[in-house]
């Protein structure tokens, strides 16, 4: 990851570490997943609800929150599972980029 990825996904992972230990909280390969999915489920909700399709109040703070949550657990998933997101970027999106330029 880059310099900038690798901080942040530093300091996201001693915030998890933080939170699991405070509610006895066991992270194990599922847990990323899942929890990354519950998150994503929490933006699609404050979405919906800022498009007057869904239940409830909200404002663009909790869309941000919400996006914030979904990059730290998909950060923390990628870490879990060795997956070096500046590489698979370069590969899989900006290779278009290089195609552009020929």
């Amino acid at each position: 990851m880059s310099e900038r990825l690798d901080e942040l996904s530093d300091k996201v992972a001693r915030v998890s570490d933080i939170y699991a230990q405070r509610y006895g909280i066991r992270r194990d390969d599922d847990w990323f997943l899942i929890k990354l999915q519950e998150e994503l489920g929490e933006l699609a909700q404050a979405h919906l609800r800022l498009s007057g399709r869904g239940r409830g109040a909200s404002d663009e703070t909790a869309r941000a929150d919400e996006a914030a949550d979904v990059l730290c657990m998909l950060l923390l998933y990628c870490r879990r599972h060795g997956v070096d997101l500046d590489k698979a970027v370069a590969r899989k999106w900006l290779s278009y980029l290089a195609d552009e330029a020929a």
